[in-house]
């Protein structure tokens, strides 16, 4: 048999690098023709994720059974106009006129099942018709969305921190409830006075209401904790709390006593609680930024009975300084300043001071409520329908925190776990170039094959997507627990 073949094959040479097709730039100038042919595209492709959401954690279903409105509406159901208001907030237009600029968004009415959205009178008339009972209700919707995105995203928390503060919201009309109070930016002008709570380690904004202008008595602080509380998931065991000196009072400590909440706030100066200082035992304090700090039982006025006091002692260094001056945080005399907390923890003063110090974080979680969820954007002279815009605002910011529990790390703890501003989820996730299109029945998303997240979003949509109801909770589609 003759083999037609070498005896010693030739070396296999290395595989040459792969010439790239270089495609030419795009020359973009002042020639550059342009047109309004497009179809069905959209700046906020990132609503895919949320409306998956929505319809998984069955929200629709949720208002439909709480909420409940007098006024028959014709231009949209009453579901339709929650989740038009609520999504509008999410993309970042806080005034209702604003909605104009998007009611033929492609994926905004597809989402809310309508060919445009009604006009700027009839969502007035629609925020208007709402009852004082509706924020108690969205309330109520709050807190059974975060029952379920826990079940979901497995989170598993038994021991959570809850913050507590005021905001001021300086008024410019002639709103209802406005009063001349507490304004530090703003001196002598109306304003509401707020009250919100937030779980630290998620940063879910859990219970609050829109007051007037007055500082909160004892027994609206109370009241406040208490739905606080009940709001809080049931797998919760163990609640510590911070609050400012706004809070300082009996009914407030009763309130926590109650719920076996371990808790510290800082105590507003009193005649007899200066007398208290300057006879305590005063020794350095090395561990924190203080020249001096002490500890005593002290029983205010009113309490029922004594509980710990811790207080820190900084010298005056300029005149200026020595001035009397009262503050939420501080308060001075001729010689001294003092940070003073009462609480009923029994670890070291260093580390209350510095768990207490952490609480800085919930004024950024308000901020950013003011600033990107359109808390601050009081729309109406009708106090009730600015009550229910307070529900509405904080039930969007509430939405891009469940997104981001459901887009964590399965390695996530509560101190590693990131917070991802609205404004920030904004840029990455929210505001995505889309086409929507159609094809044998079937209506899909096109995405940019450039988009930079496009790995994260891919793990959400497919998280998200798995979501199945097991029992009375959901099946996690996160692999590590949140603890």
């Amino acid at each position: 048999m003759v083999m037609n073949k070498k005896k010693h094959s030739s070396e296999n040479h290395a595989r040459q690098a792969f010439k790239e097709v270089h495609s030419i730039p795009n020359k973009i100038g002042v020639s550059t023709p342009y047109d309004f042919s497009g179809k069905n595209l959209t700046p906020y492709g990132g609503l895919l994720p949320v409306a998956t959401m929505l319809e998984k954690m069955g929200f629709q279903q949720l208002i439909e059974e709480t909420v409940t409105v007098a006024r028959i509406t014709k231009a949209m159901s009453m579901y339709q106009f929650i989740i038009t208001i609520v999504l509008g907030m999410y993309v970042g237009f806080t005034r209702l006129n604003q909605l104009r600029y998007i009611a033929r968004d492609a994926l905004l009415v597809g989402i809310v099942k309508v060919t445009h959205l009604p006009p700027q009178c009839t969502l007035w008339r629609f925020l208007n018709s709402l009852h004082v009972g509706v924020t108690r209700q969205i309330q109520s919707i709050q807190q059974q969305m975060r029952e379920r995105v826990w079940a979901a995203a497995n989170v598993r928390l038994k021991s959570v921190t809850v913050d507590t503060d005021t905001t001021v919201h300086t008024l410019y009309g002639k709103q209802m409830g406005g009063r001349k109070s507490y304004n530090p930016k703003n001196k002598g002008k109306k304003s509401y006075q707020p009250i919100l709570s937030f779980i630290a380690e998620t940063r879910e904004f859990v219970a609050g209401e829109l007051r007037n202008g007055d500082r909160p008595t004892g027994k609206q602080i109370a009241r406040h904790l208490e739905e606080v509380f009940r709001a809080l998931p049931r797998l919760v065991e163990s609640i510590s709390a911070r609050a400012d000196a706004g809070f300082y009072c009996w009914e407030a400590a009763q309130a926590y006593e109650k719920y076996q909440c371990r808790f510290i706030m800082v105590a507003r100066k009193t005649s007899r609680l200066l007398q208290e200082l300057v006879a305590a035992d005063w020794k350095p304090s090395p561990h924190t930024d203080a020249e001096a700090q002490c500890e005593f039982w002290y029983q205010p006025k009113g309490w029922g009975k004594a509980y710990r006091f811790l207080a820190l002692r900084y010298e005056i260094d300029s005149e200026e300084d020595s001035e009397e001056v009262v503050q939420y945080q501080l308060f001075a005399t001729k010689q001294y300043k003092y940070r003073v907390f009462v609480t009923n923890m029994e670890e070291p003063i260093d580390k209350l001071v510095w768990f207490y110090n952490q609480r800085a974080g919930a004024e950024n979680l308000i901020k950013e409520s003011n600033n990107d969820a359109g808390l601050a954007a009081h729309p109406s002279r009708l106090f009730v329908t600015n009550q229910n815009h307070f529900q509405l605002a904080m039930l969007a910011y509430n939405l891009n925190i469940w997104l981001m529990l459901f887009n964590r790390k399965a390695t996530d703890t509560p101190t590693t776990l990131k917070h991802i501003t609205l404004a920030t989820a904004r840029l990455r996730f929210l505001f995505i170039a889309a086409k929507i299109w159609r094809h044998a029945g079937r209506t899909g998303v096109s995405y940019s094959d450039q988009y930079q997240e496009k790995g994260l979003f891919g793990q959400l949509m497919e998280r998200l997507r798995g979501i199945k109801p097991r029992g009375d909770g959901f099946v996690p589609v996160v692999e590590g627990a949140l603890v």
